[in-house]
């Protein structure tokens, strides 16, 4: 008897304490208030995107003791390259995708239903098609080509990007461009750095160029031109010493040497191909110039997109090797030089020239003479160290701007043992670069005043005229991280990954960017354009297939260098080879050459080098061969093909 009543009176507390627990349970449950669902602002159709669901209660904290698995509709999530339902449970209040995916545009309401608890979410998220993630930078190349006006259609290009991201509001969008867009690009304190390096940079560029130093570099090059090889060689040496401008260097090199050429009967048209050669593609490729920080800028908001450890100077740095086009075709007018040797129109112009004393060909247009440019003053002192010690501050100042914050970087990380990749690897480029800029222009100005080549009023001046020249460079450059913004929000690399998926493979990135970024600088005559609209593209575009193709890091290394690099020389290619392009048409001028003869001679040669570029740089170092051997073959390439197919042109003249 006594064992029954123990029995039911043990019963009836199990009853008591499981009807507490199950009321504690409602309690719990009563306290989720709703489910809170984050996504972004809208997504593309098809394109994977991240997605938070929480469970909070009404006052907004999350109820960490939620785990069940409620229906979730409107979204699904891509598991081994299929769409399924949603069906994982919460963790701590919790469900957090990155693989969550819709099938159709419009307007998609997301609901999130827990029908025990009778409790229902909703969130409405806007889908529009993938293929308008693709259209501004379209827009962009399309009125670049037809317009050539690179400001405009870069604008154009954004404003489009924003009336897709801002609901198709097509007036707003305008306003949008400048308190969105534009205004964010300048408000990345890295941006902000590379403006100021570009604009103190230019500074220094008119400092030299007003005070002669750089007329004064160019004399100590040219005493040793006499005979037409030497006058040759003397060009192109010349483009070394004037690396740190393109403008500069065409116009100081064209005018100075003519006459010289002319008495050795050098063509107008070899000349006016030596100059162009060696201006764009040495600016470009050397660590200090007025394209370093334009360049930097760019890859800066390209890497900016993806996971990278390094910074975009660095990036830069790793890249020069793969620079095939610039690179060769240095060494390929080098040997044209030196050899004596011409294929093509060339060939027929050298001979022209040097056999019958006709310079230029009968009833050539030639353009105005740019002696009196802006660019250089003619008429002040020609000392070659006014030209020489402000630049070599630079780079001194630049070098040791990298150690320095390399040095204290790794120092604040305890690191106490590293390299010279350690250092350049953790410093603050920008800074560096913009200490460096300063130096220069200040020892600049006060070597140009102490000598009393200028009062301080002109040197201030030229200062400042060297700023107002790279103030169309600048506003590209803000422009093209604007673009660059655009094609991030509305994820263009992520779609173009989509289709490209198992097509394509991502060795295949840098030879394809080179052709394209080649086609776009031919079509629009702007290599800076050109590097505006392709550069924030294809580094997210060339790390995605790599990670999708599972390349391990240093693999992805290569295809990112050989992307950044592929865009820059074919950029300069297409620059070499457009009848529109600035710097063709400021070679033709400054060497007083038909513009079409100078484009037609000079076509073949870059075409060459273009060809070995891709054939033996480009395609096998984005498969592990080093592109120092590329280099190397290319290189010996290029010379064969002088010796093989090029023809003496006799030297007859001596002065």
């Amino acid at each position: 008897m006594i064992y029954r009543i123990s029995c039911l009176v043990y019963l009836s507390i199990a009853l008591v304490i499981s009807s507490f627990a199950d009321t504690l349970s409602v309690e719990a449950a009563a306290n989720i208030d709703e489910f809170k669902i984050s996504t972004p602002s809208f997504v593309l159709r098809g394109i994977d995107f991240e997605v938070e669901i929480t469970a909070v209660d009404s006052e907004g904290n999350i109820v960490t003791e939620y785990n069940e698995s409620p229906t979730i509709s409107g979204i699904k999530q891509r598991i081994d390259g299929s769409l399924q339902s949603i069906e994982g449970p919460f963790e701590s209040g919790k469900l957090s995708l990155n693989n969550a995916i819709v099938e159709h545009t419009g307007t998609i309401p997301v609901q999130v239903v827990d029908p025990d608890r009778n409790i229902r979410s909703t969130r409405d998220l806007r889908s529009i098609p993938g293929v308008l993630s693709i259209l501004p930078p379209l827009l962009a190349i399309g009125l670049a080509i037809i317009l050539r006006q690179v400001i405009i259609s870069l604008f154009a290009g954004i404003w489009l990007g924003a009336v897709f991201i801002y609901e198709y509001d097509f007036l707003g969008a305008i306003f949008r461009v400048l308190d969105h867009f534009v205004v964010n690009a300048l408000s990345t304190p890295s941006h902000v750095m590379i403006i100021i390096f570009t604009m103190m940079f230019g500074g220094l560029v008119g400092i030299i160029s007003r005070n002669g130093g750089t007329i004064g570099i160019a004399n100590v090059i040219t005493r040793y031109a006499k005979t037409a090889r030497g006058g040759q060689f003397s060009t192109w040496l010349l483009s070394f010493m004037i690396f740190f401008d393109d403008y500069a260097n065409v116009l100081i090199r064209g005018n100075l040497m003519r006459p010289i050429s002319d008495k050795l009967k050098v063509s107008r048209e070899k000349l006016s191909y030596i100059v162009d050669t060696g201006a764009a593609a040495v600016a470009s490729t050397f660590f200090i110039s007025t394209w370093i920080g334009y360049q930097v800028g760019l890859i800066e908001r390209g890497i900016g997109q993806i996971p990278w450890a390094e910074d975009a100077y660095s990036v830069f740095l790793h890249s020069i090797p793969y620079f095939f086009y610039s690179i060769i075709s240095l060494f390929f007018a080098l040997f044209i030089t030196l050899s004596g040797r011409d294929f093509g129109p060339m060939l027929h112009a050298e001979r022209r020239s040097r056999y019958e004393g006709k310079l230029i060909r009968d009833g050539a247009e030639l353009p105005e003479d740019l002696t009196e440019s802006d660019v250089l003053d003619m008429n002040k002192p020609a000392r070659w160290y006014n030209g020489i010690i402000p630049v070599v501050t630079v780079l001194v100042v630049a070098c040791f701007g990298l150690y320095y914050t390399g040095i204290q970087a790794l120092r604040d990380a305890g690191q106490t043992t590293y390299s010279i990749g350690d250092i350049v690897g953790n410093s603050d480029s920008y800074a560096a670069l913009i200490w460096a800029s300063l130096s220069g222009c200040l020892v600049g100005i006060i070597m140009s005043v102490s000598q009393r080549i200028m009062k301080l009023k002109e040197a201030l001046d030229a200062w400042f005229n060297g700023l107002k020249s790279m103030l169309l460079a600048v506003v590209i450059l803000t422009l093209a991280w604007s673009i660059g913004m655009v094609t991030e929000e509305l994820n263009t690399a992520d779609y173009l990954v989509q289709i490209l998926r198992e097509v394509l493979d991502p060795r295949w990135i840098p030879v394809l960017t080179f052709i394209i970024a080649a086609l776009t600088a031919f079509a629009t005559g702007t290599s800076w354009g050109t590097m505006a609209i392709l550069m924030p593209i294809v580094i997210p575009l060339s790390y995605a297939l790599g990670v999708d193709a599972g390349l391990d890091v240093s693999h992805k290394a290569i295809i990112l260098y050989g992307t950044v690099s592929s865009v820059l020389a074919g950029a300069v290619f297409g620059d070499h080879c457009s009848p529109i392009s600035d710097t063709t048409i400021l070679s033709s001028m400054a060497s007083s050459c038909d513009h079409i003869d100078h484009v037609r001679t000079q076509l073949p040669y870059a075409l060459v080098v273009a060809f070995i570029g891709m054939l033996i740089g480009d395609i096998p170092t984005a498969y592990g061969v080093s592109p120092w051997l590329s280099l190397l073959i290319g290189i010996s390439l290029a010379f064969g093909v002088v010796y093989i197919f090029g023809k003496k042109v006799e030297n007859r003249t001596h002065i």
